[in-house]
């Protein structure tokens, strides 16, 4: 992989990572109900998550360029529109009721984090539509999954701490509406951004 390469993809992940969905707000929720060292536990859970759903895509991801290398181009596409389709879609819902649900048990945080990540389809599709933009088919896989991975990996644990600390030291902040309102918004903004940059790097 490329230096730059892989720098825009530390860059690209940071951001999506950043985006608040479940995972996010899951930790949230955790670190305005518990504090942000017990959010840690449903960050490590997510991770893990990730992780599996990693490996899941990469298995995909391989078996697709075996199969139809020559497809593979189009697959890309189709990512940076899903990619501009979730932006939009992030933007709209910051008029939605943003509702924290802080009854949650204390018992065993990391298992939250797991079960809320594992089972989401939307996660999945959103990594399956993500790394194609940054692999070269005509390069070994396996080294550049051996990169992608184990970075991916790492800015989702760190970002998503960062979510648990600050969640964990401004909560009131963090329950206004408007806040949230803005986050999203911004977020789907830097998707659409992101996408449609990863559309134009297509031609």
């Amino acid at each position: 992989m490329e230096l730059h390469v892989y720098l825009a993809f530390i860059i690209a992940t940071t951001i999506m990572i950043a985006l608040p969905g479940p995972s996010v707000l899951l930790t949230v929720a955790h670190s305005i109900s518990f504090g942000w060292r017990h959010a840690l536990s449903t960050v490590a859970g997510a991770t893990t998550g990730i992780a599996i759903q990693l490996l899941i895509a990469t298995i995909g991801l391989t078996s697709l360029l075996n199969v139809v290398a020559d497809a593979f181009g189009w697959f890309r596409w189709a990512g940076a529109a899903y990619l501009i389709y979730l932006g939009i879609k992030q933007w709209r819902s910051a008029n939605e009721p943003l509702t924290f649900d802080t009854s949650i048990s204390k018992t065993n945080l990391f298992v939250q984090g797991l079960i809320i990540t594992i089972p989401n389809p939307k996660s999945l599709i959103f990594i399956a539509a993500f790394l194609p933009q940054f692999i070269d088919a005509t390069q070994p896989l396996g080294l550049q999954f051996v990169i992608i991975i184990p970075t991916f990996l790492m800015i989702t644990f760190t970002v998503t701490s960062v979510w648990a600390i600050v969640a964990g030291n401004v909560r009131g902040f963090l329950r206004s509406k408007r806040v949230f309102q803005s986050i999203f918004r911004t977020a789907g903004g830097l998707m659409i951004v992101a996408g449609l940059g990863l559309a134009m790097a297509r031609r």
